[in-house]
Protein backbone atom coordinates (compact mmCIF):
# COMPACT_ATOMS: atom_id res chain seq x y z
CA UNK A 1 0.00 0.00 0.00
CA UNK A 2 1.46 3.35 -0.85
CA UNK A 3 1.49 6.62 1.14
CA UNK A 4 -1.00 8.09 -0.81
CA UNK A 5 -3.94 4.87 0.39
CA UNK A 6 -2.53 4.75 3.97
CA UNK A 7 -1.98 8.12 4.69
CA UNK A 8 -4.78 10.57 2.23
CA UNK A 9 -8.42 10.52 3.25
CA UNK A 10 -11.06 8.21 1.66
CA UNK A 11 -12.51 11.11 0.09
CA UNK A 12 -9.72 11.41 -2.98
CA UNK A 13 -11.61 11.01 -5.89
CA UNK A 14 -9.40 11.74 -9.57
CA UNK A 15 -6.79 9.46 -8.24
CA UNK A 16 -8.58 7.05 -8.39
CA UNK A 17 -9.44 7.32 -12.02
CA UNK A 18 -5.80 8.04 -13.10
CA UNK A 19 -3.73 5.81 -10.74
CA UNK A 20 -0.40 7.03 -11.48
CA UNK A 21 1.79 9.83 -9.40
CA UNK A 22 2.38 12.73 -11.77
CA UNK A 23 5.25 15.17 -11.64
CA UNK A 24 5.59 17.99 -14.66
CA UNK A 25 3.10 19.80 -16.28
CA UNK A 26 3.31 21.70 -19.45
CA UNK A 27 1.07 23.27 -21.74
CA UNK A 28 -2.07 20.73 -22.09
CA UNK A 29 0.23 17.89 -21.06
CA UNK A 30 1.11 15.80 -17.80
CA UNK A 31 3.73 14.24 -16.93
CA UNK A 32 3.72 10.67 -14.57
CA UNK A 33 7.34 10.08 -12.25
CA UNK A 34 8.18 7.77 -15.01
CA UNK A 35 8.17 10.32 -17.74
CA UNK A 36 4.65 8.99 -19.28
CA UNK A 37 3.17 12.02 -21.18
CA UNK A 38 -0.63 12.34 -20.73
CA UNK A 39 -2.74 14.81 -22.95
CA UNK A 40 -4.78 17.02 -20.32
CA UNK A 41 -8.55 17.54 -21.58
CA UNK A 42 -9.36 17.96 -17.63
CA UNK A 43 -7.22 21.21 -17.27
CA UNK A 44 -7.48 20.82 -13.44
CA UNK A 45 -11.64 21.09 -13.60
CA UNK A 46 -11.15 24.46 -15.66
CA UNK A 47 -8.97 26.36 -13.47
CA UNK A 48 -5.89 25.59 -16.12
CA UNK A 49 -7.80 27.73 -18.92
CA UNK A 50 -4.18 29.22 -19.84
CA UNK A 51 -2.12 25.68 -19.83
CA UNK A 52 0.00 24.14 -16.85
CA UNK A 53 2.70 25.97 -16.11
CA UNK A 54 2.63 28.95 -19.09
CA UNK A 55 5.40 30.15 -20.20
CA UNK A 56 4.18 33.49 -19.66
CA UNK A 57 2.83 33.71 -16.52
CA UNK A 58 5.44 31.85 -15.33
CA UNK A 59 8.09 34.58 -16.04
CA UNK A 60 5.76 37.21 -14.70
CA UNK A 61 5.39 34.93 -11.33
CA UNK A 62 9.19 33.99 -10.74
CA UNK A 63 10.04 37.64 -11.34
CA UNK A 64 7.64 38.93 -8.75
CA UNK A 65 8.58 35.66 -6.39
CA UNK A 66 12.72 36.48 -6.59
CA UNK A 67 11.94 40.79 -5.79
CA UNK A 68 10.54 39.59 -2.82
CA UNK A 69 6.74 40.61 -3.91
CA UNK A 70 4.91 40.26 -0.77
CA UNK A 71 2.75 36.81 -1.18
CA UNK A 72 -0.11 37.16 1.37
CA UNK A 73 -1.29 40.69 2.39
CA UNK A 74 -5.26 39.71 3.59
CA UNK A 75 -6.74 42.69 1.79
CA UNK A 76 -4.08 45.24 2.54
CA UNK A 77 -3.29 47.53 -0.41
CA UNK A 78 -0.88 45.98 -2.44
CA UNK A 79 1.41 46.85 -6.05
CA UNK A 80 0.08 43.34 -7.22
CA UNK A 81 -3.43 43.90 -6.28
CA UNK A 82 -3.37 47.25 -7.56
CA UNK A 83 -2.32 46.36 -11.36
CA UNK A 84 -4.91 43.59 -10.84
CA UNK A 85 -8.00 45.75 -10.43
CA UNK A 86 -6.79 48.36 -12.81
CA UNK A 87 -5.94 45.45 -15.69
CA UNK A 88 -9.09 43.68 -14.30
CA UNK A 89 -11.15 46.82 -14.79
CA UNK A 90 -9.59 48.00 -18.28
CA UNK A 91 -9.50 44.73 -20.12
CA UNK A 92 -12.52 43.06 -18.73
CA UNK A 93 -15.00 45.55 -17.39
CA UNK A 94 -14.12 48.39 -18.92
CA UNK A 95 -14.60 46.48 -22.87
CA UNK A 96 -17.66 45.28 -21.89
CA UNK A 97 -19.31 48.41 -20.15
CA UNK A 98 -19.95 46.56 -17.02
CA UNK A 99 -19.89 48.44 -13.43
CA UNK A 100 -18.95 45.75 -10.93
CA UNK A 101 -17.56 46.55 -7.55
CA UNK A 102 -14.82 43.41 -6.77
CA UNK A 103 -14.24 41.68 -3.80
CA UNK A 104 -12.26 39.32 -2.88
CA UNK A 105 -14.35 36.92 -0.56
CA UNK A 106 -11.59 33.92 -0.34
CA UNK A 107 -9.05 31.22 -2.43
CA UNK A 108 -12.08 29.23 -3.94
CA UNK A 109 -15.12 29.19 -6.03
CA UNK A 110 -17.72 27.97 -2.90
CA UNK A 111 -16.52 31.33 -0.97
CA UNK A 112 -17.46 33.34 -4.26
CA UNK A 113 -20.91 31.70 -4.11
CA UNK A 114 -20.73 32.09 0.02
CA UNK A 115 -20.17 35.62 -0.12
CA UNK A 116 -23.12 36.01 -3.06
CA UNK A 117 -25.95 34.57 -1.12
CA UNK A 118 -24.67 36.17 2.65
CA UNK A 119 -25.08 39.68 0.49
CA UNK A 120 -28.28 39.07 -1.81
CA UNK A 121 -29.67 38.11 1.25
CA UNK A 122 -28.21 41.16 3.24
CA UNK A 123 -29.41 43.64 0.62
CA UNK A 124 -32.94 42.21 0.24
CA UNK A 125 -33.45 41.05 4.03
CA UNK A 126 -35.23 38.09 2.43
CA UNK A 127 -33.99 34.38 3.06
CA UNK A 128 -34.95 32.57 0.22
CA UNK A 129 -32.27 31.47 -2.93
CA UNK A 130 -34.00 29.14 -6.31
CA UNK A 131 -31.55 27.26 -7.28
CA UNK A 132 -31.72 24.62 -10.80
CA UNK A 133 -31.89 21.60 -11.02
CA UNK A 134 -28.81 19.73 -11.23
CA UNK A 135 -27.02 22.90 -10.42
CA UNK A 136 -23.19 22.72 -8.89
CA UNK A 137 -22.08 25.51 -6.52
CA UNK A 138 -19.60 24.09 -4.16
CA UNK A 139 -19.17 22.38 -1.19
CA UNK A 140 -19.63 24.54 1.42
CA UNK A 141 -22.80 24.53 3.61
CA UNK A 142 -24.51 27.40 1.74
CA UNK A 143 -23.04 26.56 -1.96
CA UNK A 144 -24.27 23.07 -1.03
CA UNK A 145 -28.01 24.20 -0.08
CA UNK A 146 -28.37 24.96 -3.78
CA UNK A 147 -26.37 22.41 -4.94
CA UNK A 148 -28.31 19.65 -6.86
CA UNK A 149 -26.77 16.45 -6.81
CA UNK A 150 -27.73 14.10 -3.71
CA UNK A 151 -24.39 12.27 -3.23
CA UNK A 152 -23.12 15.78 -2.60
CA UNK A 153 -25.75 17.41 -0.79
CA UNK A 154 -25.57 13.97 1.46
CA UNK A 155 -22.29 15.05 2.46
CA UNK A 156 -23.37 18.05 4.64
CA UNK A 157 -25.17 15.61 7.49
CA UNK A 158 -27.65 18.36 8.32
CA UNK A 159 -30.33 19.58 6.75
CA UNK A 160 -29.69 21.98 3.73
CA UNK A 161 -32.84 24.92 3.86
CA UNK A 162 -33.87 28.51 2.52
CA UNK A 163 -33.60 27.32 -1.13
CA UNK A 164 -35.70 26.29 -3.51
CA UNK A 165 -35.02 24.19 -6.76
CA UNK A 166 -36.14 24.76 -10.30
CA UNK A 167 -36.44 23.16 -13.59
CA UNK A 168 -33.27 24.39 -15.10
CA UNK A 169 -33.99 24.90 -19.38
CA UNK A 170 -35.00 21.61 -21.19
CA UNK A 171 -35.34 19.89 -18.11
CA UNK A 172 -38.78 18.92 -19.10
CA UNK A 173 -37.80 18.23 -22.21
CA UNK A 174 -39.43 21.35 -23.77
CA UNK A 175 -43.20 20.17 -22.92
CA UNK A 176 -43.66 22.94 -20.26
CA UNK A 177 -43.51 26.95 -21.57
CA UNK A 178 -40.22 28.52 -19.69
CA UNK A 179 -40.59 29.45 -16.12
CA UNK A 180 -44.78 28.86 -15.98
CA UNK A 181 -44.34 26.97 -13.03
CA UNK A 182 -41.63 29.34 -11.70
CA UNK A 183 -43.79 32.30 -12.45
CA UNK A 184 -47.04 31.23 -11.03
CA UNK A 185 -45.87 30.15 -7.59
CA UNK A 186 -44.15 34.05 -7.85
CA UNK A 187 -47.50 35.12 -8.40
CA UNK A 188 -49.61 32.73 -5.98
CA UNK A 189 -50.16 34.33 -2.52
CA UNK A 190 -51.37 30.16 -1.63
CA UNK A 191 -48.12 28.80 -3.56
CA UNK A 192 -46.44 28.46 -0.18
CA UNK A 193 -43.03 29.69 -1.84
CA UNK A 194 -40.89 31.98 0.10
CA UNK A 195 -40.26 35.27 -1.45
CA UNK A 196 -37.00 34.87 -3.04
CA UNK A 197 -33.31 37.08 -2.10
CA UNK A 198 -31.78 36.06 -5.60
CA UNK A 199 -31.90 33.19 -8.10
CA UNK A 200 -28.31 31.74 -8.81
CA UNK A 201 -27.71 30.17 -12.15
CA UNK A 202 -25.04 28.73 -14.28
CA UNK A 203 -25.27 29.09 -18.01
CA UNK A 204 -23.68 25.87 -19.09
CA UNK A 205 -23.90 23.40 -15.90
CA UNK A 206 -20.28 22.01 -16.03
CA UNK A 207 -20.77 19.20 -13.27
CA UNK A 208 -24.05 18.73 -13.41
CA UNK A 209 -23.45 17.08 -16.99
CA UNK A 210 -22.84 20.18 -19.54
CA UNK A 211 -26.47 21.63 -19.81
CA UNK A 212 -26.35 24.53 -21.81
CA UNK A 213 -28.81 27.34 -20.95
CA UNK A 214 -30.17 29.07 -24.35
CA UNK A 215 -29.85 32.44 -24.32
CA UNK A 216 -33.65 33.44 -25.02
CA UNK A 217 -33.88 31.42 -21.55
CA UNK A 218 -31.07 33.58 -20.25
CA UNK A 219 -32.99 36.54 -21.22
CA UNK A 220 -36.34 35.61 -19.98
CA UNK A 221 -35.11 34.54 -16.41
CA UNK A 222 -33.17 37.79 -16.42
CA UNK A 223 -36.07 39.48 -17.01
CA UNK A 224 -38.35 37.34 -14.82
CA UNK A 225 -35.57 38.67 -11.80
CA UNK A 226 -36.39 42.41 -12.78
CA UNK A 227 -39.52 41.82 -12.71
CA UNK A 228 -40.28 40.22 -9.46
CA UNK A 229 -37.37 42.09 -7.66
CA UNK A 230 -35.38 39.42 -7.18
CA UNK A 231 -31.20 39.67 -7.62
CA UNK A 232 -29.88 37.41 -10.13
CA UNK A 233 -26.09 35.90 -9.34
CA UNK A 234 -24.34 33.97 -12.15
CA UNK A 235 -22.00 31.52 -10.73
CA UNK A 236 -19.54 31.42 -13.56
CA UNK A 237 -17.04 29.48 -11.63
CA UNK A 238 -15.86 27.39 -14.21
CA UNK A 239 -17.31 28.72 -17.26
CA UNK A 240 -16.11 32.38 -16.78
CA UNK A 241 -12.40 33.14 -17.97
CA UNK A 242 -13.19 32.26 -22.23
CA UNK A 243 -14.71 28.68 -21.07
CA UNK A 244 -17.48 29.13 -23.72
CA UNK A 245 -15.46 31.85 -26.04
CA UNK A 246 -16.25 35.11 -24.19
CA UNK A 247 -14.94 35.91 -21.27
CA UNK A 248 -17.92 35.97 -19.61
CA UNK A 249 -20.32 32.78 -20.21
CA UNK A 250 -23.52 35.12 -20.15
CA UNK A 251 -21.94 37.86 -22.63
CA UNK A 252 -23.89 36.36 -25.56
CA UNK A 253 -27.41 36.22 -23.90
CA UNK A 254 -26.92 39.94 -23.46
CA UNK A 255 -28.00 39.94 -19.76
CA UNK A 256 -25.89 42.01 -17.22
CA UNK A 257 -26.32 39.81 -14.10
CA UNK A 258 -26.46 41.47 -10.83
CA UNK A 259 -23.42 39.51 -9.06
CA UNK A 260 -21.14 37.31 -10.61
CA UNK A 261 -18.96 34.67 -9.11
CA UNK A 262 -15.50 33.82 -10.66
CA UNK A 263 -12.98 31.51 -9.72
CA UNK A 264 -10.59 28.68 -10.83
CA UNK A 265 -8.77 30.05 -14.08
CA UNK A 266 -9.14 33.86 -12.99
CA UNK A 267 -5.91 32.66 -10.81
CA UNK A 268 -4.33 32.17 -14.61
CA UNK A 269 -1.61 29.57 -13.36
CA UNK A 270 -3.88 27.51 -11.32
CA UNK A 271 -3.48 29.67 -7.98
CA UNK A 272 -6.52 30.34 -5.50
CA UNK A 273 -8.11 33.35 -7.00
CA UNK A 274 -11.84 34.42 -6.31
CA UNK A 275 -14.11 37.33 -7.09
CA UNK A 276 -17.23 38.35 -6.21
CA UNK A 277 -18.62 40.90 -8.88
CA UNK A 278 -21.49 43.24 -7.95
CA UNK A 279 -23.59 46.35 -8.95
CA UNK A 280 -21.99 49.34 -7.15
CA UNK A 281 -25.93 50.08 -4.73
CA UNK A 282 -25.56 46.47 -3.29
CA UNK A 283 -21.83 47.45 -2.05
CA UNK A 284 -23.00 47.45 1.44
CA UNK A 285 -20.69 46.00 3.48
CA UNK A 286 -19.39 46.62 6.66
CA UNK A 287 -15.60 47.04 7.09
CA UNK A 288 -14.45 43.34 7.92
CA UNK A 289 -18.46 41.80 7.75
CA UNK A 290 -17.14 39.42 5.33
CA UNK A 291 -13.62 38.52 5.58
CA UNK A 292 -11.15 35.80 6.06
CA UNK A 293 -7.21 34.98 5.91
CA UNK A 294 -6.30 34.21 1.78
CA UNK A 295 -7.65 37.18 0.62
CA UNK A 296 -5.15 38.72 -0.78
CA UNK A 297 -3.03 36.18 -2.56
CA UNK A 298 -0.41 38.43 -4.36
CA UNK A 299 0.92 35.86 -6.78
CA UNK A 300 -2.34 34.53 -8.02
CA UNK A 301 -2.74 38.64 -8.75
CA UNK A 302 -0.17 38.81 -10.16
CA UNK A 303 -0.28 35.82 -12.67
CA UNK A 304 -4.17 36.86 -13.49
CA UNK A 305 -2.70 40.26 -13.97
CA UNK A 306 -0.44 38.38 -16.64
CA UNK A 307 -3.31 36.38 -18.44
CA UNK A 308 -5.81 39.26 -18.84
CA UNK A 309 -2.96 41.47 -20.48
CA UNK A 310 -1.53 38.89 -22.43
CA UNK A 311 -5.07 36.71 -23.45
CA UNK A 312 -7.91 39.66 -23.44
CA UNK A 313 -6.46 43.01 -24.92
CA UNK A 314 -8.42 41.34 -27.78
CA UNK A 315 -10.95 38.74 -29.33
CA UNK A 316 -8.20 36.02 -30.96
CA UNK A 317 -8.54 33.97 -27.65
CA UNK A 318 -12.77 33.67 -27.98
CA UNK A 319 -12.61 33.08 -31.74
CA UNK A 320 -9.54 30.09 -31.04
CA UNK A 321 -11.94 28.80 -28.08
CA UNK A 322 -15.22 29.10 -30.36
CA UNK A 323 -13.60 27.50 -33.53
CA UNK A 324 -11.93 24.46 -31.43
CA UNK A 325 -15.14 23.92 -30.12
CA UNK A 326 -17.13 23.42 -33.29
CA UNK A 327 -14.16 20.92 -34.22
CA UNK A 328 -14.95 19.19 -30.89
CA UNK A 329 -18.47 19.44 -31.82
CA UNK A 330 -18.04 17.38 -35.14
CA UNK A 331 -16.21 14.18 -33.78
CA UNK A 332 -18.85 13.88 -31.04
CA UNK A 333 -21.55 14.16 -33.54
CA UNK A 334 -19.44 11.81 -36.24
CA UNK A 335 -18.88 9.06 -33.43
CA UNK A 336 -23.16 8.81 -32.32
CA UNK A 337 -23.45 8.44 -36.22
CA UNK A 338 -21.33 5.55 -36.27
CA UNK A 339 -22.17 3.79 -33.19
CA UNK A 340 -26.20 4.00 -33.54
CA UNK A 341 -26.72 1.15 -31.88
CA UNK A 342 -25.23 2.69 -28.57
CA UNK A 343 -27.07 6.10 -28.03
CA UNK A 344 -25.22 9.09 -27.29
CA UNK A 345 -25.32 12.37 -28.08
CA UNK A 346 -23.10 15.68 -28.26
CA UNK A 347 -23.50 18.95 -25.76
CA UNK A 348 -21.72 21.50 -24.81
CA UNK A 349 -20.05 24.99 -25.99
CA UNK A 350 -17.11 26.32 -26.16
CA UNK A 351 -14.44 24.42 -24.75
CA UNK A 352 -16.90 22.69 -22.39
CA UNK A 353 -18.26 19.35 -24.35
CA UNK A 354 -19.44 16.40 -23.37
CA UNK A 355 -20.67 13.16 -24.80
CA UNK A 356 -23.41 11.75 -23.06
CA UNK A 357 -24.76 8.09 -22.88
CA UNK A 358 -27.57 5.95 -21.68
CA UNK A 359 -25.26 5.21 -18.32
CA UNK A 360 -22.42 6.25 -16.40
CA UNK A 361 -20.99 3.10 -16.41
CA UNK A 362 -20.56 3.53 -20.20
CA UNK A 363 -19.20 6.62 -19.98
CA UNK A 364 -16.88 5.76 -17.19
CA UNK A 365 -15.26 2.99 -19.07
CA UNK A 366 -15.16 5.70 -22.09
CA UNK A 367 -13.20 7.84 -19.53
CA UNK A 368 -11.02 4.74 -18.78
CA UNK A 369 -10.01 3.47 -22.36
CA UNK A 370 -8.83 7.39 -23.11
CA UNK A 371 -6.67 7.29 -20.25
CA UNK A 372 -4.89 3.91 -21.31
CA UNK A 373 -4.51 5.58 -24.18
CA UNK A 374 -3.16 8.72 -22.56
CA UNK A 375 -6.08 10.96 -22.62
CA UNK A 376 -7.13 12.77 -19.01
CA UNK A 377 -10.80 13.09 -19.65
CA UNK A 378 -13.50 13.02 -16.35
CA UNK A 379 -17.30 12.30 -15.99
CA UNK A 380 -19.88 14.33 -15.03
CA UNK A 381 -23.87 14.56 -14.66
CA UNK A 382 -26.10 13.23 -12.33
CA UNK A 383 -25.23 9.12 -13.17
CA UNK A 384 -21.82 10.54 -14.35
CA UNK A 385 -23.25 9.76 -18.03
CA UNK A 386 -20.75 12.23 -19.85
CA UNK A 387 -17.69 12.17 -21.09
CA UNK A 388 -16.00 15.52 -20.04
CA UNK A 389 -13.96 17.22 -22.70
CA UNK A 390 -12.22 20.49 -21.37
CA UNK A 391 -9.10 21.03 -22.31
CA UNK A 392 -6.88 23.75 -21.94
CA UNK A 393 -8.05 27.04 -23.76
CA UNK A 394 -4.55 27.07 -25.33
CA UNK A 395 -4.22 23.73 -26.77
CA UNK A 396 -3.14 23.70 -29.92
CA UNK A 397 -4.95 22.43 -33.32
CA UNK A 398 -2.02 19.37 -33.25
CA UNK A 399 -2.87 18.50 -30.10
CA UNK A 400 -6.62 18.56 -29.95
CA UNK A 401 -6.53 16.96 -32.84
CA UNK A 402 -4.25 14.01 -31.18
CA UNK A 403 -7.04 14.47 -28.15
CA UNK A 404 -9.98 13.99 -30.32
CA UNK A 405 -8.18 10.82 -32.13
CA UNK A 406 -7.38 9.15 -28.54
CA UNK A 407 -11.08 9.83 -27.74
CA UNK A 408 -12.54 8.20 -31.09
CA UNK A 409 -10.18 5.30 -30.20
CA UNK A 410 -11.39 4.85 -26.85
CA UNK A 411 -15.25 5.04 -27.88
CA UNK A 412 -14.81 2.85 -30.70
CA UNK A 413 -13.44 0.17 -28.27
CA UNK A 414 -16.21 0.49 -25.72
CA UNK A 415 -19.01 0.34 -27.71
CA UNK A 416 -17.55 -2.13 -30.67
Amino acid sequence: MNVFESVESEVRSYSRGWPVVFDRGTGSWLYDEDGNAYLDFFAGAGALNYGHNNPVLKHALVDYIMRDGVTHSLDMQTVAKRDFLETFTDVVLGQRNLDYKIMFPGPAGANAVEAALKLARKVTGRESIINFTNAFHGMTLGALSVTGNSMKRGGAGIPLVHATPMPYDNYLDGKVEDFLWFERLLEDSGSGLNEPAAVIVETVQGEGGINVARDEWLRGLADLCKRHDILLIVDDVQMGCGRTGPFFSFESAGITPDIVCLSKSIGGYGLPLALTLFRPDLDIWEPGEHNGTFRGINPAFVASTEALRTYWRDDKLEKSTLAKGEQVERVMTELAQVHPGTPMFAKGRGLARGLSFETGELATKVCRAAFDRGLLMETSGPDGEVAKVMPPLTVTDEELADGLDRLTAAVNQVCA
